[in-house]
Formats: structure tokens, C-alpha cells, sequence
């Protein structure tokens, strides 16, 4: 199934498939061995954002929110981790 089809009960799998994900990450790690290919996606670019604890817990929490969001309005992938750092960095600019 391609990610343009608008199918509701797709994207109700694709949501509980990806919060199960970021729960088992929060949880302390996966234990499946079996992965969709965009949930290896999510995985390897979770683990090159190299976030430090316990930040890492306060974003993959927003992140998932966040994620829930994106699914529950359209179609489509979820969002990589990067990609929702890099627009909250646009939303919230630093204070210094």
C-alpha cells in the first residue's frame, strides 16, 4: 500500500505500529525483531540524533504527540525524529 491512499484503517495501523515503537524506546529498548521499513527509518535516525537522557525521554515524548497528530490529519510516513527537531528549532527560536 502506498503511502498517497487515504485509507483510515491504514493509518490507524501505522499509528499504533508507531507508538508502540517510541513506547518500547521509552520503555528502554525494542524486543521484537521484526520491523516495518519506515520504522527502521524512524530507529536509525532516533539513534543518530544522539540525544542525552533525560532529554531524550522529554522529546520522544512531544515527538509522538506530534507524530500522532501529523497521522491522524493525512496520510504518509510518520515523521523522522530530525524532522520534527528541525521544526520545533524553527518554532521555538534559542534564548540566549
Amino acid at each position: 500500500m502506498g503511502w498517497e491512499e487515504d485509507d483510515p484503517a491504514e493509518r490507524e495501523l501505522t499509528l499504533h505500529r508507531f507508538d508502540r515503537l517510541i513506547t518500547e524506546i521509552l520503555q528502554g529498548g525494542t524486543r521484537r525483531t521484526a520491523f516495518q521499513s519506515w520504522e527502521v527509518e524512524i530507529l536509525l535516525d532516533i539513534h543518530a540524533c544522539r540525544l542525552e537522557e533525560p532529554q531524550k525521554q522529554r522529546v520522544l515524548r512531544r515527538y509522538l504527540r506530534a507524530v500522532r497528530r501529523q497521522i491522524e490529519r493525512g496520510p504518509g510516513p510518520p515523521m523522522k525524529l530530525s524532522e520534527f527537531l528541525q521544526m520545533e528549532s524553527t518554532r521555538r527560536p534559542s534564548i540566549r
